[in-house]
């Protein structure tokens, strides 16, 4: 039986989250608290909701877990030619946290082979973008002669960053932002940035999946260290890219 979960309920250990051989491998527990407290405590641990409409909060735990070591991301040539093109010329930008609220809007509409709907609802929405205010998560966003063409969002906790959800409406538009991501995380210290999922797509980027045991063993590491102090784009980070 999956545990309920109250507001004053804690995590059960991550170790109790069903199998590989179980219809929902990594549910954790379920509940009705999406409050920015149960998120931090959460993602802490490793933790993180997803759910449908209709459904109670559902916490997972996957085993193993997707993550791209930031020193392994993959910048292939097409991709690299893609950014110098970006970055000389006018009209395009990086911004960070610039329009959160229109990036998580953009992320819940686009639609997305093979998925009919989105997990990520207005009640996720919300709290997120009050989690946003508190300072803890944040968007990387391409912009085209002041248009948000793509973008993604994330997590930050001390020297972890944990990858939400990404779109594009442009060629390659999300595939820049996380490319300024991977050079953020690399000049201010932060070496794995969280995927939850194992995809092919990730995994063509440098991602790969680690062991439950040695995720959570980097974030009992990363999550106590002071997060960075400046959540701004300075195009200097580009020389993290060389």
């Amino acid at each position: 039986m999956i545990p309920w979960l109250h507001p004053d309920t804690p995590f059960p250990d991550t170790t109790q989250a069903l199998g590989p051989d179980s219809d929902a491998p990594g549910l954790l527990a379920a509940g009705d608290d999406l409050s920015t407290q149960r998120l931090q405590a959460a993602y802490q641990r490793g933790i993180f909701p997803w759910f449908s409409e209709g459904q109670p909060v559902l916490w997972w735990s996957t085993d193993p877990r997707m993550v791209l070591p930031v020193a392994e991301f993959k910048l292939s040539r097409s991709l690299r030619k893609t950014l110098q093109r970006f970055l000389i010329t006018p009209g395009c930008e990086l911004r960070i946290d610039s329009a959160f609220e229109s990036v998580l809007q953009a992320c819940a509409s686009t639609p997305r082979d093979g998925q009919g709907g989105t997990w990520i609802l207005p009640e996720m929405r919300a709290v997120y973008a009050q989690w946003h205010r508190m300072g803890r998560v944040h968007s990387f966003e391409t912009w085209i002669d002041g248009a948000l063409v793509g973008g993604l969002y994330g997590v930050s906790i001390g020297r972890m960053f944990y990858g939400e959800s990404m779109f594009a409406h442009r060629t390659d538009a999300s595939k820049i932002a996380l490319a300024g991501l991977v050079a953020f995380c690399r000049r201010h210290g932060i070496d794995v940035i969280d995927c939850q999922q194992e995809t092919a797509h990730l995994a063509s980027l440098g991602a790969r999946p680690w062991p439950r045991a040695r995720f959570e063993d980097h974030l009992n590491r990363v999550t106590a260290l002071p997060p960075p102090d400046n959540w701004a784009y300075d195009e200097s980070i580009w020389s993290e890219m060389t």
